[in-house]
């Protein structure tokens, strides 16, 4: 969602990063396979992690030397596009699963199906298989997922005699009822399009309909779901939209340090809820699936990274790079992982006693099965991007729900042009 950079520092950023990408290797003179992994982690919080495992991979390997690479995610998509166009990309991306469809339906990415890569497919739960897929075949093998929750201050709810919410309607009441007993709201939501996305769902739809090639952002369902969305920024104990820039640092800070009860929220934030004052004793923090709709339905979308192989590399750098990938999403390394990152491993195998001991891990372990998979459309994950531009201007009066949803429609329509309204 925040993608974005400046045209000159993503040619310098390419520049550095030729000589480090598919090709450099010794394999011809019969030295070790040397193959680039581009990591899309948090330089700082996150990708030490990754780098230490590769250290152990390589010491497991000695025929294989890994030039580790961490690309700002924000910059990632951009660059591996332009440097698989011209056969220079690295060996192994890890992809946001939204990337995934649109590089393979591009020829960048090596199926996967049957390679070593998968060959502990039955571990890894299904749907995040699935979203891996492209036209039936599958193109990365799924590392870290994650997906949205109703995210709550057990001290607070428990202050005012409230229960987790099981629909919107309830968490209008829930919002009242925290405001009268405690002074604090009880919930802050955010203007952004893909943390709308469990209203649709909770109508039964989605921005696009994507099998039978039609964009429903405008349809009546969905003009319901936002109806409900909106409407949850304006009643007691429900906090005003907020469209600038910092709304989501802001809605964070506020949920972390106890100035509002509840948020929607991925498990992206369970390391940052602890550094709150609210959360210092972890287990205050409540973690349940999205209230649902009026169909009632419950969920929110899938989201996370899986690992890719480039289908322009040699085939020792590609067997090098499915080694790679098998030893990095293996039960041990996606522990380590979740206990060092706070991360969700995408196996049932990986959630170990260790793991769930961490409440953030284990409640949001509680709400993966209500996650939606996208569908498997190259332009999906772009589709936010008007959103992120319409809903603002609804929440903040500057457009009417119709208006905005309308200009979304339009824009989306350009987006997928063989769609139909």
């Amino acid at each position: 969602m925040r993608r974005g950079i400046a045209a000159t520092a993503l040619v310098a950023s390419l520049a550095l990063a030729a000589t480090a990408c598919g090709g450099d290797s010794d394999s011809e003179s019969g030295g070790p396979v040397t193959i680039t992994y581009w990591d899309t982690s948090n330089a700082t919080n996150e990708a030490p992690t990754y780098k230490a495992l590769v250290k152990e991979f390589e010491a497991a390997h000695k025929d294989i030397k890994v030039n580790f690479v961490n690309v700002p995610f924000d910059q990632a998509q951009n660059k591996f596009d332009t440097a698989a166009g011209s056969k220079g990309a690295p060996d192994v991306l890890r992809s946001e699963v939204g990337w995934t469809p649109a590089f393979a339906k591009k020829g960048f990415f090596l199926p996967l199906d049957g390679t070593e890569a998968l060959a502990d497919q039955a571990k890894f739960q299904p749907n995040l298989i699935e979203q891996a897929k492209y036209e039936g075949k599958t193109y990365g093998v799924p590392l870290v997922t994650d997906t949205l929750a109703f995210v709550y201050n057990k001290a607070l709810f428990e202050k005012a005699g409230v229960q987790p919410p099981k629909t919107w309607d309830d968490l209008k009441k829930a919002a009242a009822t925290i405001k009268d007993k405690t002074g604090v709201e009880g919930f802050w939501g955010s203007t952004a399009g893909y943390y709308a996305q469990p209203f649709l769902y909770g109508e039964g739809t989605d921005t696009v309909d994507a099998g039978a090639k039609k964009v429903t952002v405008a349809s009546p369902a969905a003009k319901k779901a936002y109806g409900t969305w909106l409407s949850l920024f304006d009643g007691k104990g429900l906090h005003k939209a907020d469209t600038t820039a910092d709304a989501y640092a802001h809605i964070q800070d506020a949920f972390v340090n106890g100035k509002v009860a509840s948020t929607i929220q991925g498990p992206w934030e369970i390391t940052n809820f602890y550094k709150g004052s609210a959360f210092k004793d972890k287990n205050n923090l409540g973690i349940v699936t999205v209230p649902a709709g009026s169909t009632g339905k419950a969920g929110a979308p899938t989201g996370g990274h899986n690992l890719s192989v480039y289908a322009g590399s040699d085939k020792a750098h590609q067997e090098a790079a499915l080694k790679l990938v098998n030893f990095m999403t293996s039960a041990k390394s996606q522990e380590t992982v979740a206990l060092k990152n706070s991360t969700l491993p995408t196996r049932d195998d990986a959630y170990t006693d260790k793991v769930k001991a961490d409440p953030g891990i284990a409640g949001y372990q509680t709400v993966l099965p209500a996650a939606q998979p996208r569908p498997a459309l190259p332009e999906y994950s772009s589709l936010w991007t008007p959103l992120d531009d319409e809903l603002p201007q609804i929440a903040g009066g500057k457009k009417s729900l119709d208006e905005g949803l309308s200009d979304a429609e339009t824009a989306i329509a350009k987006l997928v042009p063989d769609f139909g309204k």
